[in-house]
């Protein structure tokens, strides 16, 4: 099984360019080598599937890369180049560049292969809430654009038509199209005038165009952010009003609601503390969300499809909850202000596996595979102690490497289900373990810099999944393997 699954694969960005690491694990002491000379960019991005990357240089040019061979597919001129976003499978690159008049139409959707503009429009105004301005379903059947008043929608098949049907909403400003089936999409439009603010749920399907699906209004909502489970059957809306009229805020008023596409639940999430919704996700197969929400400490709470409470994780200073993509395994943490608290819990045996601590992280992630666990430390956010750390599914400390300045680590994305089940792949990682070093002070990290803390055993009584007969026997020929072959095949 091993030789079938596709390489783990780590994307950094540092001052000096980008570069692409083979995944973990690694030998004691030494850094990872590099699959990709370092690249001066100004940011970069993997497709969703991982099979193209994405490196522009700001107001000058956007290159495609091929993920499998590192390899340029296409570079492309872009004087006054502002952002640039991958389609889902890579087929299409978007573009923003700088326009001096609106007859210069400045946003440009290109099939990257032949490096043909297949449309543009113009667009005065670049913001996080409208980019990338073109949405597209993970199989790239759906496009779909938001309009003054209207949703517009592409045939992907032929962009040059341009938009082949509309959806109207008047006052919209925010929409979000289902990925996992391109099958619906949803449009906010914010309060005004006394009258409410609203999400409205739509069919794709061009004959039932027009149609409300599911609908949900409320007050003192300014914005939202939209999370359809895998399947699009479900929507999780988070609605953010500005002022928190009970004064116990200072970032505002947060709410959860949820609506579903066959209309068999359309209200807020019942939350049992009060305070700010922090952080929300759905589970990998898309019948389950977790919520961590409440003033501190804050709660973690496990949800099913029809809005009920499953399972509790707990309270504590947490603000991020990271759902392993096989679905088993789930990292509760706190960190931006908060101290870097984490806890490992097992889903499947409602287990808390182990609390570790990863100080000052700004990204969090699991990878694709499931079986690590990776946080960093990354600059504009923070500029000193710099850092990635990448821990096993249990919480335990594999690797760490500091940096003088890094400003990005990303996975390279690919489908779960390639992957076997973790009860297999941990074999592997029986034997490893890092001790932190802890530092006298901050600069501290220059003398160790930029080397990987050394591995050591990890301690008897360490939590082990369960393991079926046939891992057994495979953990039984490992067992009689030297350490060191076992644990870097």
């Amino acid at each position: 099984m091993a030789s079938q699954q596709p390489s783990l694969a780590i994307l950094v960005r540092a001052p000096d360019g980008f570069t692409v690491w083979p995944g973990p694990p690694y030998p004691p002491g030494s850094s990872p080598p590099q699959r990709l000379p370092k690249t001066a960019c100004s940011a970069t991005s993997f497709s969703s599937d991982g099979s193209r990357l994405l490196a522009t240089v700001a107001s000058a040019s956007a290159t495609v890369y091929d993920c499998s061979s590192l390899s340029v597919i296409r570079s492309f001129d872009l004087p006054g180049l502002t952002a640039a976003a991958l389609s889902p499978t890579g087929s299409y690159l978007q573009t923003f560049q700088k326009s001096s008049s609106p007859q210069v139409k400045n946003v440009t959707v290109w099939h990257v292969d032949t490096a043909t503009a297949l449309y543009q429009h113009y667009q005065k105004n670049l913001s996080k809430a409208n980019w990338p301005m073109v949405q597209f379903s993970a199989d790239e059947s759906v496009a779909c654009r938001m309009a003054t008043n209207e949703m517009q929608f592409f045939d992907t098949n032929d962009f040059t038509k341009g938009i082949v049907y509309k959806v109207r909403l008047p006052g919209i400003a925010a929409l979000q199209l289902a990925s996992a089936p391109g099958s619906h999409v949803a449009g906010f439009v914010p309060e005004a005038k006394g009258v409410p603010a609203s999400v409205q749920i739509f069919s794709c399907d061009k004959d039932a165009q027009n149609q409300v699906v599911a609908r949900r209004s409320f007050f003192r909502c300014s914005t939202v952010q939209f999370h359809w489970n895998k399947g699009s059957t479900g929507l999780l809306i988070v609605s953010q009003a500005d002022v928190d009229k009970t004064n116990q805020s200072y970032y505002g008023e947060t709410k959860l609601h949820y609506l579903t596409t066959d209309r068999a639940f359309e209200g807020i999430v019942p939350l049992k503390k009060e305070g700010p919704v922090h952080d929300v996700q759905w589970s990998s197969s898309g019948s389950e969300f977790a919520v961590v929400y409440g003033y501190m400490p804050a709660k973690a709470t496990i949800f099913n499809k029809k809005c009920n409470p499953l399972h509790e994780l707990g309270e504590g200073p947490y603000n991020t909850i990271r759902w392993n993509p096989k679905g088993r395994f789930i990292v509760i943490a706190g960190f931006g202000n908060l101290p870097g608290d984490m806890a490992f819990w097992d889903y499947s045996e409602k287990k808390l596996i182990q609390k570790a601590k990863a100080e000052w992280s700004v990204i969090s992630e699991w990878s694709p595979d499931g079986r690590h666990f990776m946080t960093a430390t990354t600059a504009p956010r923070l500029q000193i102690d710099n850092r990635i750390k990448i821990f096993d599914h249990t919480g335990s400390l594999q690797f760490i490497k500091e940096f003088e300045k890094l400003y990005q680590v990303d996975w390279k994305p690919e489908s779960p289900e390639r992957f076997g089940d973790i009860a297999e792949l941990t074999i592997s990682l029986n034997g490893i373990k890092i001790e932190e070093t802890k530092k006298q002070g901050s600069k501290s990290a220059q003398t160790s810099s930029k080397a990987p803390v050394n591995v050591a055993a990890k301690p008897a009584g360490a939590y082990r999944p369960p393991q079926s007969k046939h891992t057994a026997a495979l953990q039984d020929k490992v067992n009689m393997k030297d350490t060191s072959d076992s644990t870097y095949p």
